[in-house]
């Protein structure tokens, strides 16, 4: 019985060419850190995440703008040239069609990466049996999601899927952008203990950009950099990168 039987029952049950596809990156080294991937952003997201740099990704109800299928003949094509294939959104995991489509990949012969905010822990668990690399957003305490995400139960889902990925033991990234119009420097520093008590790994600080995000945000942000939530002694205990 194949992954998708397991995860959803019959296999004609949930199809692969109804994953909703936003945009396709060919080729990169920078999402899985040294792996030749392409990136597949997969359509709609539940959450409106102030600092969100791909607004236009969150519209569940928006049409794919290119077919499945042509990605897998793009992959397919391009099968000698890269290593893996990275789903990221949007939300994947919002997608009943996420592990068909992960199926296909690796029946390509390609490893699979997952990027996800944890929206939907039973969904990532389904998944995870396909995933070589998991990289998971943490945003906050599950008390200050509410403020990011403006979704009230938001904070408990994420931290499940923290619990799930943590218990799965397979190669795990865990991600938080630090946005200075919502973190406080104690928010940061105890979601980082948190992570770690639980048997995570360290977190990867992304510093919120700006770029891509409405003008609202860009308008309340000011110019304010991760420097002014964490003290540079806070930041040398951490990995930072800039949120793509």
């Amino acid at each position: 019985m194949s992954q998708v039987a397991v995860a959803f029952g019959r296999d004609d049950q949930v199809v692969a060419s109804n994953f909703q596809v936003s945009d396709l990156v060919p080729f990169t080294t920078a999402e899985w850190r040294g792996v030749r991937s392409a990136v597949v952003s997969a359509q709609g997201c539940p959450w409106r995440c102030s600092y969100c740099f791909g607004a236009d990704l969150q519209d569940a109800l928006a049409p794919g703008a290119m077919p499945w299928e042509s990605v897998m003949a793009h992959l397919t094509s391009r099968v000698a040239e890269v290593e893996a294939v990275v789903f990221s959104g949007g939300e994947p995991t919002r997608q009943l069609a996420l592990v068909p489509a992960m199926q296909q990949v690796k029946d390509l012969g390609l490893r699979v990466g997952l990027q996800s905010a944890g929206a939907y822990p039973g969904r990532l668990h389904e998944a995870l049996p396909l995933v070589d690399w998991l990289a998971l957003d943490v945003k906050a305490m599950p008390e200050g999601y509410a403020d990011i995400t403006t979704k009230p139960a938001s904070g408990q889902k994420a931290w499940a899927s923290l619990d799930i990925a943590i218990a799965w033991g397979g190669p795990l990234e865990v991600r938080l952008t630090v946005d200075p119009t919502t973190h406080t420097r104690e928010g940061v520093l105890a979601v980082a203990r948190r992570v770690k008590a639980m048997g995570g790994p360290a977190i990867v600080l992304q510093e919120a950009s700006g770029v891509g995000c409405t003008d609202e945000y860009r308008a309340a942000l000011a110019g304010r950099r991760i420097g002014d939530v964490l003290t540079a002694s806070d930041l040398a205990q951490f990995e930072v990168r800039t949120a793509r």
